[in-house]
Formats: structure tokens, sequence, C-alpha cells
């Protein structure tokens, strides 16, 4: 995404020229070199420092202080639209694989429930935000085999595009495969859409809440398929506790008749540098009404490392 190299920097070269038109005349030449060469070192504090103490120390000459600061200020207003509706512009103007970011996770888990065991975790997760749609591509498999049998296989891959309605108020779509042959299934299959709310939208706290009807089809591992209508409600919560350390916790339903799913995960994140996080994780699965020989509750706990791209 192209951004201006640097929004002070500019600044400081624009007033460079513009310099001249403010009142100079009664400004000692001392003080205006002081003030010109906070102007030209692009430290927008610097430049309001010195001009306070040239004010302070030269109250005869607070209106020409007062002009220039008021000149600089037009300034970095201007330029702070101008990066803004260059960045707008080459957002709308990005082709389909630019402007994602992401983060991919590698780790072990250990579960309990249908099968319990240890091995290995991975998954990926991609974010595209634009002016007025965002899209969320994720993916998460869980694999174990041991002495030549596979103890454990889960797949579970989603994509969800969202709408802004309003600052908080969106719509949103859901596409999500789920492949779990403990659980009983081969295949699930769920597309669903509605409105979601950004509840809470603080720096270092966030809450979004959606909900939306739904449609499920499972193909089960003896050969039986179920499709269904259900309703969906899901739940983002995320707390950044320090400047390294986040707590989130994901909720989401699957209410339907026969089988509904219902699904916990709580994490604690901690950064180890610049692009790399470990992370702890217990989720907790849950189903009404599993087939024959399966149980109702399944748990997932994961150490993964997370690195940010």
């Amino acid at each position: 995404m192209f951004k201006p190299a640097s929004l002070i920097a500019t600044t400081a070269a624009a007033f460079a020229i513009l310099a001249p038109t403010v009142a100079y005349a009664d400004i000692p030449d001392p003080v205006r070199a002081m003030i010109d060469a906070a102007l030209a070192s692009g430290d927008e504090a610097k430049v309001r420092t010195v001009i306070e103490v040239a004010r302070e120390t030269n109250p005869d000459d607070a209106a020409e202080f007062d002009a220039i600061l008021a000149e600089y200020e037009a300034e970095l207003s201007l330029a702070a639209a101008e990066e803004e509706a260059a960045n707008e512009e080459a957002i709308r103007s990005a082709g389909l694989f630019e402007n994602w970011s992401g983060e991919g996770e590698l780790g072990a888990f250990r579960s309990t429930g249908n099968s319990s065991n240890t091995g290995v975790t991975a998954g990926l997760a991609l974010t595209r935000e634009g002016i007025d749609w965002r899209h969320k591509l994720s993916g998460r498999a869980d694999f174990q085999r041991s002495n030549g049998v596979t103890t454990r296989e889960q797949f579970v891959a989603r994509y969800e595009p969202n709408y802004k309605i309003s600052e908080r108020l969106f719509a949103f779509a859901l596409a999500q495969y789920e492949r779990d042959r403990f659980q009983g299934f081969s295949a699930r299959y769920s597309i669903s859409g509605g409105l979601g709310y950004d509840l809470i939208a603080e720096e270092s706290v966030t809450l979004s809440l959606k909900a939306g009807p739904a449609w499920r089809r499972t193909e089960r591992i003896g050969g039986e398929t179920e499709n269904n209508l259900a309703g969906l409600a899901e739940a983002d919560f995320d707390w950044q506790l320090a400047e390294n350390i986040a707590f989130t916790q994901d909720a989401s339903a699957f209410i339907q008749s026969g089988s509904s799913t219902y699904i916990s995960e709580t994490g604690l994140q901690a950064g180890i540098s610049d692009a790399f996080q470990v992370r702890l994780s217990y989720a907790i699965e849950h189903d009404t009404d599993p087939p024959a020989g399966a149980v109702e509750t399944d748990t997932l706990s994961r150490v993964t490392l997370i690195y940010g791209f």
C-alpha cells in the first residue's frame, strides 16, 4: 500500500517554502534560526516545544509565533488529508492478492473425548481490510498418527466476507467446511449470513457479536447424510492485557434440530519478538446428539508458535 515516506518531513519541506510568508520581521535572528532548525528536523514535538519556549522568552513577539504555529498546523492537516486520500485510493485500486495480512500457527495439541492423544496442529488466518469490505480466510488441521494408525484427523476451513453498514454494524456471510472422522462425520458444510455488531471497539479491548440463519449438511461416516436449517451465533473477544500479552475468547453455536454444536476456545498469547508469539489455548466442542459410539464433548489443548506477516 502506498504511503508518503514521512508525513512530518513532507510538511517540514513544504513549510520551508511557505515560511517567508509568515511575519518574521520582529523575531530576533537567533530565535528565527532555532525555529527554522526545528522545522527542518521534521519533529512535530520539537517544533511545538521550540515555539512555546520562544513565546515564553519573547512575549512581545507572541503574535508572530502564533502565526508560525498556525501555518505549521495547517500544513500538517493538509498533509494528513492527502495521506488519507492516497491510502484510500491505494486500497480501492489494489489487486485481488494485495493488502492481505495474517498469521501462521504451528505446534502441538492434547485431546480428550472421542480420542485421547497428542499430535501436531497447524493453522493459517488471513485478513484483507478494505474501505467497506473485510475478507477473512482461515484454516486449521490437527493430525496424529501412531504405529501406522491415524488417531486424530480434524480439518476446518472457513471464508467470511463482511460489509460495513456503519461504524460498528456490519453484514456477514460465512462458508465453512469441517472433517472429523472421530466425531463421526467425513464432511460437514455450513453456510450462514446475518448481522454483526462491534459492541466494544477500544484500543485494548474489542468484542464483536454476530448472528443469523444457517444451513448445514453433514455426511456421516456410515453414509447417512443430514441437511438442517440452523441458527448461528458467534462472539469474538480480544483483550490486550499488556504490550506483549493478549487474552482471547471465541465462542460459537450452531443450533438446530438434531445435533447442535457449541464451541468455546480460550487463548493466551505472549510476544517473544516482533514477528513471533507463543499461544496457549483450550477448546471445548460439544455436540448434543453425536452418532452412536461417539461422546458428546471433545476438548483440545494447544501450544503453538505464531508468525505474523
